[in-house]
């Protein structure tokens, strides 16, 4: 019972704090200089939609506790308001529920736009064309949910998979639940097995393909990058892209050596944009490397995301020939790969969502 008031106490407390944070950002918002500052006001946009939601339950859990009071006083006088007191305690018990959740340790990072990578591992043409239908799936998934998806680069097969693909996922409007909300999920391995376009005997292969996602921070600068530690490369765009295709230098290949990671980026129309593009990619994978280090140290070597592309170290197998798609982290089963394949994702990706939040809770 006393651990009980106590974090009713402690909610209290921090719902009176986030009421006069959303107080503030209206005001701050409300000012001509800061609505000349598309940076500053790009970032009140984005807290003030985190704490909307918290705000709105709030308003309405008060309400509903003023409007229980009042149904008491008069229930000794009319039957009908004891039955309107007792409507309005079912009310607040699933107001309080709702903010509680609300109210629950949460990522970070969940409003944040992300980068996702998509990597042909083993398999050679097959797992190819396997990663090229993750990335379908993940698009159609995004057209569903309103998110932008921004081609940055691509690398195809002959047969018209992808070997590489680099992407941006934006949500169209700032939102507490961002793309890196729904897709945190999708970096590890993911295994396929089916009878490949290329088996002429019918038999079932297993293959596999890497997802690499990551916040994507809203400017360069989180992670200091030394001029001195890059390798930068330009060369011709190749594939579709217009005009300036093949006729330019324009693509860009960022080494940055003391890691060895490599970004490119050829779908900008020229050199310096591509420039750009890179290495904000870049820095969004340095700065994924910073919080998985963290956590390591915090946590032992847990890591989010699979770094290998063995295809024994999977967190997902889809299995064509019995429409099924398994998500080995949570015993996630499901017949209806089909359905998924069509970027309808949402069960899946409410399990795991559903799955972090309990041991946030736990945690706590």
């Amino acid at each position: 019972m006393v651990k009980n008031s106590q974090a009713a106490a402690s909610r209290v407390s921090l719902v009176d704090d986030y009421v006069s944070e959303y107080q503030g950002i209206q005001a701050q918002m409300g000012d001509p200089a800061v609505a000349g500052d598309q940076g500053l006001f790009r970032t009140l946009s984005k807290r003030y939609a985190e704490l909307q939601p918290i705000i709105r339950v709030n308003d309405a859990l008060v309400q509903a506790r003023d409007d229980h009071g009042a149904a008491l006083e008069m229930a000794a006088e009319d039957k009908e308001f004891a039955e309107e007191a007792a409507r309005l305690e079912t009310k607040i018990v699933r107001l309080e529920e709702e903010l509680a959740d609300l109210l629950a340790p949460r990522d970070e990072h969940d409003g944040d736009d992300v980068i996702m990578e998509i990597k042909a591992g083993a398999g050679g043409e097959e797992a190819a064309l396997f990663a090229g239908d993750l990335a379908r799936m993940y698009q159609k998934y995004c057209e569903k949910h309103g998110l932008a998806w921004e081609v940055l680069d691509l690398s195809e097969s002959d047969l018209g998979g992808a070997k590489d693909l680099t992407v941006a996922i934006k949500s169209t409007t700032p939102s507490r639940d961002g793309a890196w909300s729904k897709l945190k999920f999708e970096g590890g391995v993911h295994r396929v097995q089916r009878v490949p376009v290329t088996e002429s005997q019918g038999r079932i292969q297993t293959s596999a393909a890497g997802v690499l996602v990551y916040p994507e921070p809203e400017e360069v600068g989180s992670v200091d990058i030394d001029e001195k530690d890059l390798r930068i490369d330009v060369y011709r765009s190749s594939g579709k892209g217009g005009q300036g295709v093949n006729t330019t230098d324009s693509a860009v290949r960022i080494t940055h050596l003391p890691t060895n990671i490599v970004v490119t980026c050829q779908n900008e129309r020229s050199q310096i944009q591509n420039r750009a593009r890179a290495m904000q990619v870049l820095q969004a994978r340095l700065d994924q490397m910073e919080r998985e280090k963290a956590e390591a140290e915090a946590a032992e070597g847990r890591a989010s995301q699979v770094r290998t592309m063995d295809r024994s170290e999977r967190i997902r197998t889809y299995n064509w020939p019995e429409n099924r798609i398994s998500d080995h982290r949570i015993n996630y089963k499901a017949n209806n790969l089909d359905a998924v394949l069509d970027g309808n994702m949402d069960d899946l990706i409410t399990a795991l969502q559903t799955h972090e939040r309990q041991e946030r809770l736990e945690a706590e």
